[in-house]
Parts: C-alpha cells; sequence; structure tokens
C-alpha cells in the first residue's frame, strides 16, 4: 500500500514538472501539446486593432515582427520599426518636393497623399499640364469700355483711359472717373469760404489717378489724402460756423465726393479716423464677386446698419464695395434755421398749430459706392444718439431728416422729411429707416402751446384792465399840475411805454401770416418794451440822485428822452441792421431765438435789472444811515422811502413778468409758463395804477375834486368857486408845492 502511494506521488512529481518545462518559451513563441515552442504570428493576431496601426504594414519574422510605413507616410524612427520604438506621421510631398505637381501648379497636401491643381490663371490641358488663360479674349470686356486688357502669365491687368480708372486695382474694370465736382466755382458770390484749399487738393488728386490733366507733386496714397482732407476739413470748420444753407450744401457735396474718391484707394478693408470736428468709419472689400453680407459702421453719434448689396447696387460692379460713415460734430449750430422744406401734413392736422424744430442730433453724411441711391431697394438704418436726454411728449417728438439740395443753385438746401420715417424712439436714441443716402439727422418737432379758449378770454380781459389802467395812468400824470415833477414825467414816459407796447401786444402778437407785418409788430414791441426798462432805469438814478445829491436832483428832459427813448431806439436799428429775419417767427411776431438774436431783447434787461438793483441797494442804505442821524429830516426821509418802495416794486413786477416771458417764447414754452406770463402782464398796468395814483394822496385829492365837480350841479359849483377863501387857497397851493418837486427836497 505504502508502495502505490509512493509511485503516485512520484507520477504526479513527474507530470507537473513536464508541464512547467512546456510553458516556458521565449518571447513571440507559444508552447504546443508536445511540449515544444512554435512562432506567434504578430499580425495575424490582432484582428480589430492591427499592431503597427491604420498607416503601416506587419511584416511578421520567427520569433517577432516589423512595421513598414505605407507609402505617404514616414518612420518616426527607422525604416523597420515596432510599435513600441516609432509611428508613422504623414509624409508632405508639398514641402518635400516642391516641384512635385510641376510649374503653374498648387500642391495640396492630403493624409497620405497630394493632390495638384493649377493655379489662378491657368487650366488643366488635357496633357495634364496647367497652361495660361488668356483673359482677354476669353471674357469680353473684361475692363470696360474705359480699359484696355494686357494678358499675363497666369493673370491680367487693365490699363485704363483718361479719364476712367480701377483705383489700383489692376484687374478692376475702369470706371469712368470725373474730377470736375472737385472744381471751384467761379461764379461770383458762389464760392464756399474755406473749401478751395480742399477743393485743390481733391482735384489735384484726382487728375493724377486718371492720368488727365498736369498734377504735379505725384499721387497719394489713400491714408495721407484721407488725413490731408480731415485736416483741411478741421481747418474750415474750427475757424466759424458756415454763414448760410448755400455753404452747408458745398461742404456736405464735396465730403461725401471726397470719400467716395478716398476709400476704394485705401489698403485696409476697415479705416477709422477722428479729428476735433469729424468722426469717420469707412469699410472697403474687393473681390472679382461682389460681396454680401450686412455692414454695421459706427461711432459716439450715429450708426449705419445696412448691407454689402446695397453698397453694390445693380449695376456695373466695378471690382469693390464702399460704405462709409461721416460724423460732424459742429455742423448742426449751421443747419438750425433750414426748415423751409418740412410740410406740416406729416405731424400736424390743419387745426393744429405748426410745430417748430431745432436739430436734436450731430449731422451725418452716409454714402457707399453705389451711385444709384436715390431710391434703395432695402432702406438704410440710422441710429442717432440726441444732444440733449429729453422723452417725447404732448408737446414735443423727434422725427427724421435729410439734407435735400437746393432746387436752384442759389437756394443751398434743407431739411426734409421725403422718404425717411422714425422706427423708434426714446429719451437718447433715434432709430431711422431712409429709402435714399445723403446726410441725415434728427430734428426735434417741437409744438406751441395751444391758445385755448380760457387763455385768450385771460389775455383780452387782462390786457385790457392793464390798457385801461394805464390809460388813467398817463392823464394823471399828464393833468395833474399838483404832482408834475422829474418822477412823474419819468412815470408817465413809463405808461406810455407800456401803454403802446401792450396794444401792439393785444393786437398783432399773432399775426404770423405776413411776415413783413409781423416783423413790424416783433420791432415796436422790442421798442416800447425796452423803452419801459430804460424809464425804470432813470428812476432808479433819480432815487440815487434825491438820497446821495439831495440838491440839485432835477435831470433834464433831453438828457430822460435820450435814455429813455434813444437808447432803445439805437439797441433797435443795430439789432434790425445786424439781422432783419430776426424779428418774427412762425409762432409769434417777436424776436427770434436763432443766432442768440433774443439777447438784443433780454442782453440790455438783465443789465438794466442789475444797474437798478444796484441803484435801489445804496438808496437804502443810505436812507438807513439818514434816519439813524441825529436830526432826520422825517417827512423827506418818507417820501423817499416810498418812492423806492413802489420803484422796487414796479420792477420786481416787469422783471418777474419777462422772468416767465423767457419761458414763453421760448420753442418749449409749457402751459403754466403761459399763463403766468399773461397773468403778469395783465396786472402790471393795474399795478403801477394802484401805486402811483391810488396810493398818492395829492393824487387822491384830485380825483376828489374832478368826482366832486362832475357830481355837483352846474349852479353849486359856481357859488363855490366866489366864496373861496384866499387863505385856503394859499394853503392848497403850498400842499401841492409840498407834494411835487423833489428838487426841494
Amino acid at each position: 500500500m505504502e508502495s502505490r502511494t509512493l509511485l503516485l506521488v512520484l507520477g504526479l512529481h513527474f507530470t507537473l514538472l513536464v508541464n512547467i518545462e512546456a510553458r516556458v518559451c521565449s518571447l513571440g513563441f507559444i508552447a504546443n501539446g508536445r511540449q515544444q515552442c512554435d512562432d506567434i504570428d504578430e499580425c495575424k493576431e490582432w484582428d480589430s486593432t492591427p499592431p503597427c496601426g491604420s498607416n503601416a504594414t506587419c511584416s511578421n519574422t520567427y520569433g517577432s515582427f516589423y512595421c513598414h510605413c505605407l507609402p505617404g507616410f514616414r518612420s518616426t524612427t527607422s525604416f523597420k520599426f515596432t510599435p513600441f520604438a516609432g509611428e508613422c506621421k504623414d509624409l508632405n510631398e508639398c514641402l518635400e518636393n516642391p516641384q512635385v505637381c510641376g510649374s503653374n501648379t498648387i500642391c495640396l497636401n492630403t493624409i497620405g497623399s497630394y493632390n495638384c491643381q493649377c493655379q489662378p490663371g491657368f487650366r488643366v490641358t488635357y496633357a495634364g499640364h496647367c497652361a495660361d488663360i488668356d483673359e482677354c479674349n476669353e471674357i469680353a470686356g473684361i475692363c470696360g469700355v474705359g480699359g484696355d486688357c494686357q494678358n499675363q502669365k497666369g493673370s491680367y491687368s487693365c490699363l485704363c483711359h483718361p479719364g476712367y480708372s480701377n483705383y489700383d486695382n489692376k484687374q478692376a474694370q475702369c470706371s469712368v472717373l470725373t474730377c470736375e465736382q472737385f472744381k471751384a466755382n467761379e461764379t461770383p458770390g458762389q464760392n464756399v469760404p474755406g473749401l478751395a484749399g480742399l477743393l485743390s487738393l481733391m482735384r489735384k488728386s484726382c487728375l493724377a489717378l486718371s492720368n488727365s490733366g498736369d498734377a504735379a507733386g505725384g499721387r497719394l496714397t489713400g491714408e495721407v489724402l484721407l488725413e490731408n482732407v480731415f485736416t483741411e476739413m478741421d481747418g474750415l470748420l474750427s475757424h466759424a460756423i458756415l454763414n448760410n444753407s448755400r455753404e452747408v450744401s458745398g461742404l456736405l457735396g464735396t465730403m461725401e465726393d471726397a470719400m467716395r474718391f478716398i476709400g476704394p484707394q485705401l489698403r485696409d478693408t476697415h479705416t477709422t479716423m477722428e479729428t476735433d470736428h469729424t468722426a469717420t468709419e469707412l469699410a472697403v472689400r474687393r473681390g472679382q464677386t461682389p460681396p454680401t453680407g450686412p455692414i454695421s459702421l459706427a461711432n459716439d453719434n450715429a450708426r449705419l446698419d445696412t448691407s454689402w448689396e446695397t453698397a453694390t447696387g445693380n449695376g456695373t460692379y466695378p471690382g469693390f464695395a464702399l460704405a462709409g460713415l461721416v460724423s460732424f460734430k459742429t455742423v448742426e449750430r449751421s443747419v438750425n434755421n433750414s426748415f423751409q422744406y418740412l410740410t406740416d401734413t406729416d405731424t400736424a392736422t390743419a387745426t393744429a398749430s405748426k410745430p417748430s424744430y431745432q436739430i436734436s442730433s450731430k449731422v451725418v453724411t452716409a454714402f457707399v459706392s453705389n451711385p444709384a441711391t436715390d431710391h434703395l431697394t432695402q432702406p438704410v438704418i440710422l441710429t442717432f444718439k440726441h444732444l440733449q436726454v429729453r422723452a417725447e411728449s404732448m408737446e414735443m417728438n423727434y422725427t427724421c431728416v435729410f439734407w435735400s439740395e437746393g432746387r436752384v443753385q442759389e437756394e443751398g438746401g434743407a431739411w426734409s422729411r421725403s422718404g425717411c420715417t422714425k422706427v423708434t424712439s426714446n429719451a437718447t436714441h433715434t432709430v431711422c429707416s431712409c429709402s435714399h443716402l445723403s446726410s441725415f439727422a434728427v430734428l426735434m418737432a417741437l409744438y406751441p402751446v395751444q391758445n385755448t379758449f380760457e387763455l385768450r378770454l385771460l389775455t383780452w380781459l387782462g390786457l385790457s384792465v392793464s390798457v385801461v389802467c394805464l390809460l388813467l395812468c398817463i392823464l394823471t400824470f399828464w393833468l395833474c399840475r399838483s404832482i408834475q415833477g422829474t418822477r412823474t414825467t419819468i412815470h408817465l414816459h413809463l405808461c406810455v411805454c407800456l401803454f403802446i407796447a401792450d396794444l401792439v401786444f393785444l393786437s398783432g402778437i399773432s399775426h404770423t401770416q405776413s411776415k413783413g407785418g409781423c416783423g413790424f409788430v416783433a420791432g415796436l414791441l422790442h421798442l416800447f418794451f425796452l423803452g419801459s426798462f430804460s424809464w425804470m432805469l432813470l428812476e432808479g438814478v433819480q432815487l440815487y440822485r434825491m438820497v446821495v445829491l439831495v440838491f440839485n436832483t432835477t435831470i433834464r428832459p433831453l438828457y430822460l428822452y435820450a435814455v429813455g427813448y434813444g437808447l432803445p431806439l439805437t439797441i433797435v436799428i443795430i439789432s434790425a441792421i445786424t439781422y432783419p429775419d430776426g424779428y418774427g417767427t412762425t409762432q409769434h411776431c417777436w424776436l427770434s431765438l436763432e443766432r442768440g438774436f433774443i439777447w438784443s431783447f433780454f442782453g440790455p434787461v438783465c443789465t438794466i435789472i442789475i444797474l437798478n438793483t444796484f441803484f435801489f441797494i445804496i438808496t437804502v442804505w443810505r436812507l438807513a444811515q439818514k434816519f439813524s442821524s441825529l436830526n432826520p429830516d422825517l417827512s423827506n426821509l418818507r417820501k423817499i422811502k416810498v418812492f423806492t418802495v413802489t420803484a422796487v416794486a414796479q420792477l420786481c413786477v416787469l422783471g418777474t413778468m419777462w422772468i416767465f416771458g423767457v419761458f414763453q417764447f421760448q420753442e418749449e414754452g409749457t402751459v403754466v409758463m403761459t399763463y403766468l406770463f399773461t397773468i403778469l402782464n395783465s396786472l402790471q398796468g393795474a399795478l403801477l395804477f394802484i401805486m402811483h395814483c391810488l396810493l398818492n394822496k395829492t393824487v387822491r385829492e384830485e380825483y376828489c375834486k374832478l368826482l366832486s365837480c362832475i357830481c355837483t350841479p352846474q349852479k353849486k359849483r359856481y357859488s363855490e368857486v366866489s366864496t373861496t377863501n384866499p387863505s385856503s387857497s394859499q394853503s392848497q397851493g403850498s400842499r401841492s408845492a409840498e407834494n411835487t418837486g423833489e428838487s426841494q427836497i
């Protein structure tokens, strides 16, 4: 039993030793059932993933294998390699052998191979070579009617005739290049001051480009020419504003022509330039086929959105397309009164008041290379930034306009709505849609306060009361002998000026149909309202003399008339000569706001108010000193005190009235300002009557005597006259003298 067990153990041990020896084979071999090691074919063992990758072939060897790169690939190590030692990378045949495709070809590398194609201007022949294409013969009119085609190896060039140009794009058609738009107007009085230098620069460059004429100095590059143009433009705009619409049209037209000429000569596809007075952005596309897609140009003041299809147009494609936007930073001051082409049918009904207009944005010029931009198939979108933040309301809205050239050359131009509509607007920006290109802006249409029945009734009643009171004042100061003196003379002519001004205001302030008549009414109002302030200035001077000089305070009538009427008449004459169109507006027969003409009234008024305030302060100060003296003349001082209070009161009423008058006659006048101005204008006559007549004891006594004479029977009056006591007459005369002569104070 034990021997059997021993034999079994020995047999198992021998079997294990045989199996162990069969498994131990070298790398690349595998043991078989006969205890032998056979070679492993590694190239066949990997069915899904080849051991050498997809860019190499696998070759088996006894006990191993190696990889060999396919054609078009190169090993990173040696010709034969294993995956552990290298890999196959694409071989760029185009770099390894630049002439692999032959001459006049382009080699295009691919993964593991390469392709050959002919260069532009060549095509494949039947023999497989690339031969030159003679574009001059194969494409009729390739250079246009104004150019000659010269074939070159692989290309061609167009030589333009005089008067034609392809703007240095030798493979573009030659288009007509006229330089007449840069010729200065030789008609006397038709030249735009300051444009001569710019026109000369552009004409010289244009003639050089078109090879016609003798252009000394040679050609300038597009970039240099663009910089020179804006240097000239800044010099023009920095000296002074343009004087009339004809000059504005000349400036805008010349700038647009210059940009159309310079744009195609720029090397870059996108150019921006900003100066003190302008901001410009230009976009250019060149090529054999017209460009497509959207265009967006913008600066701080405006934005243009259009398309390259609009820039190219439907005409002959010249080999380039251009779009540009120029913003003028100061021109709006010169075109803020050119509204004669604007009609009221778009914004106001037949019964509504006509609006007035103000420029509310910078003036911009939008242009493209397409010459036919009068009726665009797709409208352009312009976004403007407002000059001031203000939302639309019942009294104001925004409108989109363009600069329309004058129907005749002498007219210059004006703003027009034709072809432009407002898309949307808020307090800061307005978006416009226009079916043509030109120079554009946004206007504020300001609607005046409607003359309602209540306002007209208040005006008529208030001014009627004022006129009656002023007439009573005039009669009192003229006929009442007991109060005659320098101060009464001043009050008399003050009331005369206000009386005439109120009558003219009542009868003609709104009669704007006749321009000449409206201007005459405005001139009268200017004269007599200034006259009223001049007489108030004389009253301040008189009070100052009464307190400071004490003696000899009477002013000679000649001096009074010279200041009271001569000063305002001089101001009106100078104003009428300087700017005659400033008298009368479309809304009121009053002074225009244009060119600051309204300050020909408010300037003197403010000066007089300041001077009178100074005189009144000195007067009150000296009165306080006299009242605090040891022996004050209380009777005279109280009289001067009353005079001062009434003078200050009337100055406050008239001054306050014209504070509201400033807002009343502004285009953005409100209903509240209109009512306040009307009420104060109505109160001034009544106030003068109350202060200078009813509150004056001497005048009241004269009124009582007059009323007693009217009410007492004729017979009784005769008896009273005959029984009058001489002593009472004497006392009455002395009392009159006491109340009149300022020279005695």
